[in-house]
């Protein structure tokens, strides 16, 4: 229990196999079959899974408000999460070509559900043993983010304005022309 909680993060590609007609409106960059991601993991004591997966979400909600884009977080109804999880969490940023909001942010807890799979245990202080609880969490969707950044500082001669977040980034450059 001492060495709870444990914090893990992988960088992951991620490839998307949908069948029918299922969000057939989104396009692009928007709904795309291959993107990149990073993945945030917590095995914590099962007191402890309300503060970490508020925790993940905040991470996720901080790198969007640093960026300067709109967006909110919402709690997916139980039948829209995984049948796995216990409850998820969506940060999701305005598009403004689509009038709407995208998500590009999930944060999940299974509660016990994955331990129990993968009998991944931990030993309390008052003896025995008793399942964790494991989180996780995807940081941003990037296509979806590019694609509010690119919308979002969008200006009328054609030149995207970079967020002051990344201005590092551009090598002294504040616009993308």
């Amino acid at each position: 229990e001492a060495e709870l909680p444990k914090k893990l993060f992988a960088y992951t590609p991620c490839y998307r196999r949908e069948a029918g007609s299922y969000r057939a409106d989104e396009r692009g960059m928007i709904r795309g079959h291959q993107f990149n991601k990073i993945e945030m993991f917590q095995y914590v004591v099962p007191a402890d899974t309300d503060r970490a997966l508020d925790e993940l979400t905040e991470k996720a909600a901080d790198l969007v408000r640093s960026l300067g884009l709109h967006f909110r977080v919402s709690k997916l109804a139980a039948e829209d999460c995984s049948a796995s999880m216990e409850k998820t969490l969506d940060v999701e940023v305005y598009i403004p070509s689509m009038g709407g909001y995208k998500e590009v942010s999930s944060a999940s807890s299974a509660g016990a559900y994955q331990a129990r799979r993968g009998n991944i245990r931990y030993r309390p202080g008052s003896g025995g043993t008793a399942m964790v609880h494991t989180l996780n969490g995807s940081a941003l969707a990037v296509p979806r983010v590019w694609a509010a950044i690119v919308e979002t500082y969008h200006r009328a001669d054609g030149g995207i304005d970079v967020p002051d977040v990344l201005l590092p980034y551009f090598r002294g450059s504040d616009r993308i022309a």
